[in-house]
């Protein structure tokens, strides 16, 4: 029996709840029963959107017999769940979509068999905005757990509020206390953007250091797999679970292999240069969001950092070039989905190009919809050297200008956001809106750098406001060091939301 309380599991971090479970102060069975109660509980917040318990208690039941025989895997007993874009055997797969709905895939994606090994286990699938396009986690089609319809995922900090997207579903999984781990993905920012605005810690690694095989594709050279939790602790444990070299299987992975980033967590960062660049901090940034950003960069500062100013001069490019790269990778990936192979396929039609229109009308979003025409326009005959070729050239600027500035400070430090989350329907019909508050985090993305949002403090309604710190490639353990000395000194991540 559990000598841990079990209202108290779910206040545990990863690296506390490994050692209750290898001490046998609670079973993995128990852990997994906690997590699932918890997310029936708070199943209001939409933040699950499939959940299988048998298979769920299965896989703990199987850790606790690994604990017993002393063959646990490092992170055996602890419970995860799975953004929606990673493809799972056991688990329906349907990126948010109607044109997945019921998809059951024949194998699992490289991230969830690797966390997997390590010995976690599965919860359930999380919410995310369809195929992963939008920035508030109100674009999905899939009806949460306790649904009968598709609703969006709210922030638990304000109900009345976007979580951010579109890993919305898994930072509020990990701000609500319903997963003390969790997946997400990170395209333009949908890992940090939704980590900030749910005040949780989320790390999107270098391009290529996860694999993405069996992660549902948006844009290739963009999307990335990260880890989401509590602390900046808790990530690197999973973050050096789920890296490492896919060849076989995914072209994008590169050739370094995994790594231990708990190694380095308590490394001293006095003298650690920090680069602030002048864009980040202009007239489009709220003052609260501002202020909590800057009494961060002060507690570096008493802990030995130097702040740097430096320029990331095209950084107001990134929103063009972005939306031009992705929606063109977009409109050649989704191309796919045409009713023929697997998914949704339209009832009624005349020929075969008739199906394809109607079930591409019918099973994708108005978003998604949005991106495939922009995408196939840009990449269409007499407008691909106007629009693509030139967006990407100025990826090339864009990622020149941070190898500039890495000359000059370790790390850049900045905002996440240029507001708080935003009031649900807020943006309305506006996707530029939306588009807008991925100022911050897309310039990162363009480059293939790795970024985190750590939370900072709070801001306006008491919501929370995250810190971005982006690091020069493979530098995830100089980042996470970064992060964990300045939750040592705070108390930002270990808040949690009221009646949670």
């Amino acid at each position: 029996m559990s000598n841990t309380p079990s209202s108290e599991l779910h206040d545990l971090g990863i690296a506390q709840l490994t050692s209750a479970l290898r001490s046998k102060q609670v079973s993995a069975v128990e852990a997994a029963q906690h997590f699932l109660a918890r997310a029936h509980q708070h199943q209001n917040l939409g933040a699950y959107v499939a959940m299988n318990e048998d298979t769920t208690l299965a896989q703990a039941r199987a850790q606790d017999a690994a604990l017993a025989a002393g063959t646990a895997a490092p992170l055996a007993g602890v419970p995860i769940a799975h953004k929606d874009i990673f493809v799972t055997r056991d688990f329906p797969s349907t990126a948010g979509s109607k044109m997945l709905a019921g998809y059951q895939s024949p194998f699992d994606a490289t991230v969830v068999t690797r966390l997997a090994d390590a010995g976690c286990v599965t919860l359930g699938k999380l919410n995310c905005d369809e195929f992963a396009m939008g920035s508030a986690n109100e674009n999905s089609a899939v009806a949460p757990v306790g649904c009968d319809a598709p609703a969006p995922v709210r922030n638990p900090w304000d109900t009345s509020r976007i979580p951010g997207g579109s890993s919305g579903g898994s930072a509020v999984a990990v701000a609500a206390r319903l997963a003390p781990a969790v997946t997400g993905t990170d395209t333009g920012g949908s890992i940090r953007q939704p980590a900030s605005f749910c005040g949780v810690t989320g790390i999107k690694p270098t391009y290529g250091r996860a694999s993405r095989y069996g992660m549902i594709a948006f844009a290739s050279s963009l999307d990335q797999a990260g880890p989401m939790a509590r602390s900046a602790e808790d990530c690197a444990l999973l973050l050096s679970a789920m890296c490492g070299p896919d060849p076989d299987r995914d072209s994008t992975s590169l050739d370094v292999p995994a790594e231990d980033f708990s190694a380095k967590l308590n490394d001293s960062i006095d003298g650690l240069r920090i680069g602030i660049p002048a864009e980040f901090f202009g007239d489009g940034l709220a003052g609260d969001v501002r202020a909590a950003v800057d009494a961060a960069l002060k507690e570096y500062e008493k802990l030995g950092a130097k702040l740097v100013p430096i320029s990331l001069p095209r950084t107001e490019l990134s929103i063009p070039v972005y939306y031009i790269i992705a929606p063109a990778e977009a409109s050649s990936n989704l191309s796919r989905f045409d009713g023929v192979k697997f998914g949704h396929r339209a009832k009624d039609y005349a020929d075969l190009v008739d199906m394809y229109k109607k079930t591409r009308a019918e099973g994708f979003g108005d978003e998604v919809k949005r991106r495939i025409m922009i995408g196939t326009y840009v990449l269409s005959h007499g407008y691909y050297d106007a629009y693509y070729l030139q967006a990407q050239k100025i990826r090339r600027m864009i990622a020149d200008d941070f190898q500039n500035a890495f000359k000059d400070c370790d790390l850049i430090a900045g905002p996440v956001a240029p507001s708080v989350a935003w009031k649900l329907g807020e943006h309305g019909n506006d996707p530029l809106a939306d588009y807008l508050a991925d100022i911050f985090t897309l310039p990162a993305s363009l480059a293939g750098l790795p970024g985190m949002s750590v939370p900072a403090g709070f801001g306006a309604g008491g919501m929370p406001v995250g810190l971005q710190l982006i690091g020069n490639y493979f530098q995830e353990g100089r980042l996470l060091n970064a992060a964990h000395r300045l939750q040592q000194a705070t108390d930002f991540h270990l808040r949690a939301p009221e009646g949670i």
